[in-house]
């Protein structure tokens, strides 16, 4: 009788179990999504509502791990040095590709050590608020308040090199103000520090400063789009408050994997994530934060990233950002 040694069926049989394994399909496990934001604001809501459905519809959990910081350089930065395995992914804003404009040096290499999935969608563009004990209810009296030296008002943002922050300058710039920029650890904090008088002024997205609006903890001044807000009639844009050369959009919510993701699972994520996009209860939530759904295909979305960098370079510029 043939005789076969022990450690061979033990070696053959772990060898059948790592190919049962290798074998699953994706996801066979809970998905790290980590936001390169605060739990306040736009990218957590529109994190948090994806992931439920691609949960729903996967069977597996995605679990919302937020990682602020550096204008979203510390979550980047752990995806990044991720296994490339599809268990670790990134969402992240149109900071992603304002940072490159704004460090010298960064962790990473935005275009070589990341895989885009799909642009999510695109954000609405920004409002320009006040507190409201500020004397000024119309851009053009805040830029006279601005101009006198005694007045030392402050424009708050998320930090440094955030696109609120870019809007901050670039209105400096436009306007001929010379406004102060105070940077804060993400979104929550900035905003709280402009309801609490700490700054005066700040760019806000709908989704982060629409509730407070119309609740009358800040006052909207304009609006940097070539058309007025649906959401804010009244509301004049820049160009209607005097104001020209101010149009940006408010951002965009990206999905990256790690570099050497293989296209499977690249495939797999976007297939999910453009399911839910299409499904009517995320639209309309969705449209509830001013965000358009969109889910670009990973080519599209890579050459997007690559003239989202070239864009936000000229504006920097515009803007008087130094590198740091």
């Amino acid at each position: 009788m043939l005789r076969i040694p022990l450690t061979h069926i033990v070696l053959a049989g772990a060898i059948g179990l790592s190919g049962a394994a290798w074998c699953q399909p994706y996801p066979s496990r809970p998905v790290r999504v980590i936001v390169a934001a605060s739990a306040a604001g736009g990218p957590n809501a529109v994190a948090r509502i994806l992931g439920q459905q691609l949960a729903a519809q996967t069977g597996q959990s995605f679990v919302i791990d937020n990682r602020p910081g550096a204008n979203g350089i510390l979550g980047a930065e752990m995806v990044a040095k991720a296994a490339p395995d599809g268990y670790t992914l990134l969402l992240t804003t149109a900071a992603f590709t304002i940072n490159p404009n704004i460090y010298r040096k960064l962790p990473f290499d935005t275009l070589r050590d990341f895989m885009p999935v799909t642009n999510i969608g695109s954000a609405e563009a920004m409002i320009l608020t006040v507190n409201p004990a500020l004397p000024a209810r119309s851009v053009q009296e805040l830029i006279a308040l601005a101009a006198k030296p005694e007045s030392r008002l402050a424009y708050g943002s998320p930090g440094v090199g955030n696109i609120l922050h870019l809007a901050g300058a670039l209105f400096n710039a436009r306007a001929g103000a010379s406004m102060m920029h105070v940077p804060y650890k993400g979104a929550g904090a900035a905003i709280t520090a402009l309801i609490g008088g700490e700054v005066q002024i700040m760019f806000v997205t709908a989704s982060l400063g629409l509730a407070q609006i119309k609740a009358g903890k800040l006052r909207a001044l304009a609006y940097n789009n070539p058309a007025r807000a649906t959401f804010l009639p009244e509301v004049p844009t820049m160009a209607e408050a005097g104001v020209s050369g101010m149009e940006m959009d408010g951002s965009w919510y990206g999905m990256f994997a790690p570099a050497h993701a293989s296209r499977e699972i690249i495939a797999r994520i976007f297939g999910e994530i453009r399911k839910a996009l299409d499904h009517p209860q995320i639209k309309e939530q969705l449209a509830a934060l001013g965000v358009e759904p969109l889910g670009s295909t990973p080519a599209a979305f890579r050459s997007f990233v690559a003239a989202s960098i070239e864009r936000f370079a000229e504006l920097v510029r515009l803007a008087g950002v130094e590198p740091e």
